[in-house]
């Protein structure tokens, strides 16, 4: 302790006096030494003699520092910060929260801090109001946790209208001291829509950018995938309830390839398909940044980014089970339903 770089100023300076008592030095020799006083020198002396280093560290009842803001402060900004908003806004800011209590701004903010309360953030949620959303649920966590053998389990969707955006002046480099820099304005040359699925094992995609969105893409789309999944696997498909998935040239088409399988997400579940995570980071590493002069340059980029991605995939780990997303449908369901109430 008494070396420590790294440990409270305090503590250190303390160390240094009980090895010097240690070594005989007198009291008032070792106060001048490290320019505390000598009943300081002693009470520590006396609480080490006392309980070792058994209390180290730590303050007394009664002494150190007193808190500057009383508990009923506290609590009376805590009510109204998660039980009223200010006139004509949405949430409460460090500084009307200030105003209205009679604090500083800054003991507005420790206190949030410590209490974890965030007025500034707000995060969505959607509750499936699907009537077999439990079925669906274990059907699709199913294939994650315990695929079948002999299978490729895919996730699919559509990230349709994918603008290929331009901007209207040339972008600066990146420098030392300086970010890269783009316009904000920019111009839009035409879109595309990407079909993907993600293979559940290995991370692969199989990828095709097609100009729109309806169920003729949708069965160019299948038939890409049966020609690139190797024969005698069977082929699960995880996608969501877009009614091209349902059309009758798709069921028709299904009815002549007996190795696929359609597993529907419940409605209003996006988060239960991983290809929407693979979307994400699509848009973050290639699309939000990318310039684009035309639907060709876009459709390269994103092929691009698609065998980069091939070439060294990376598999989402799934850990959830269905018994503890019910269980936290459950007590969201229970909290919606008592602010309702």
């Amino acid at each position: 302790m008494a070396r420590s770089s790294s440990a409270a100023h305090r503590e250190v300076v303390r160390a240094r006096v009980l090895l010097d008592a240690a070594d005989g030095i007198a009291n008032l020799t070792i106060a001048q030494r490290h320019q505390v006083t000598a009943v300081t020198v002693r009470s520590w002396r006396v609480a080490f003699e006392t309980d070792g280093l058994n209390r180290w560290g730590k303050v007394a009842k009664g002494r150190g520092r007193k808190a500057s803001v009383s508990d009923e402060k506290v609590a009376e900004i805590v009510e109204l910060t998660t039980k009223t908003k200010p006139a004509g806004e949405t949430h409460w800011s460090t500084r009307t929260m200030a105003e209205r209590a009679g604090v500083s701004k800054d003991t507005v903010r420790r206190i949030w801090n410590e209490l974890g309360i965030q007025p500034h953030r707000v995060d969505t949620f959607k509750l499936s109001n699907d009537p077999a959303f439990t079925e669906k649920l274990i059907d699709v966590v199913g294939l994650y946790l315990n695929p079948p053998e002999r299978a490729m389990v895919l996730c699919m969707d559509e990230k349709s209208q994918i603008q290929a955006l331009d901007r209207t002046q040339a972008s600066l480099p990146m420098v030392p001291g300086r970010a890269g820099t783009m316009t904000h304005d920019y111009k839009r040359n035409g879109t595309t829509t990407l079909f993907a699925a993600l293979d559940v094992l290995t991370g692969k995609v199989i990828g095709q950018c097609l100009p729109r969105h309806r169920h003729e893409e949708f069965l160019a789309f299948l038939k890409t995938i049966d020609a690139e999944v190797p024969r005698g696997l069977q082929v699960h498909l995880i996608l969501d309830n877009y009614a091209t998935h349902k059309h009758t040239d798709v069921e028709n088409w299904l009815k002549r390839h007996k190795r696929f399988h359609l597993h529907f997400t419940p409605t209003s579940s996006s988060w239960l398909n991983q290809v929407e995570r693979w979307f994400r980071d699509l848009t973050e590493k290639n699309l939000r940044r990318g310039v684009f002069a035309s639907v060709p340059d876009l459709i390269d980029s994103i092929q691009d980014y698609l065998d980069a991605n091939n070439d060294n995939p990376k598999p989402y780990t799934w850990t959830a089970t269905a018994e503890s997303i019910l269980a936290k449908v459950a007590r969201a369901r229970a909290a919606l339903n008592q602010v309702v109430s």
